[in-house]
């Protein structure tokens, strides 16, 4: 339950992020608003409506940052009671049917001895 509840305003933070860093104007676009295009007379007036968008994605990402931990560490838990950290892998490989082993009888190979005077031919070692 409180998973589901975290998911859902993980992604709630994060299109309120997105959406609230598109909405600022670059450094550059502040220096027409210094010599009177009329951004005084906005809302926010000249300068509250970048304060208050900085601060705004200020606090989101730090709840978007506990948000993360959160979902983290309820991840982490779940899987420690359900028996163990399992990778991907692992998982993968323990849904794959593994083939049957052939027994093979063990052969014995003679020692080979390579002879300075050719290259590549092995020589046998007598006995």
């Amino acid at each position: 339950m409180i998973y589901t509840v975290l998911m859902i305003s993980e992604v709630l933070l994060s299109i309120s992020i997105i959406t609230l860093v598109l909405m600022q104007h670059g450094k550059g676009a502040d220096a027409g608003a210094a010599f009177g295009s009329g951004a005084s007379g906005t809302v926010f007036g000249s300068r509250g409506a970048g304060n208050f968008l900085t601060r705004t994605t200020a606090i989101l990402a730090a709840l978007f940052f506990l948000n993360c931990l959160g979902l983290a560490y309820i991840v982490s838990y779940q899987a420690k009671n359900a028996g163990g950290v399992e990778s991907v892998i692992d998982k993968i490989e323990a849904s794959v049917p593994q083939a049957p082993v052939a027994d093979v009888p063990a052969v014995d190979v003679p020692a080979v001895k390579q002879e300075s005077g050719q290259k590549g031919l092995p020589v046998d070692i007598p006995e």
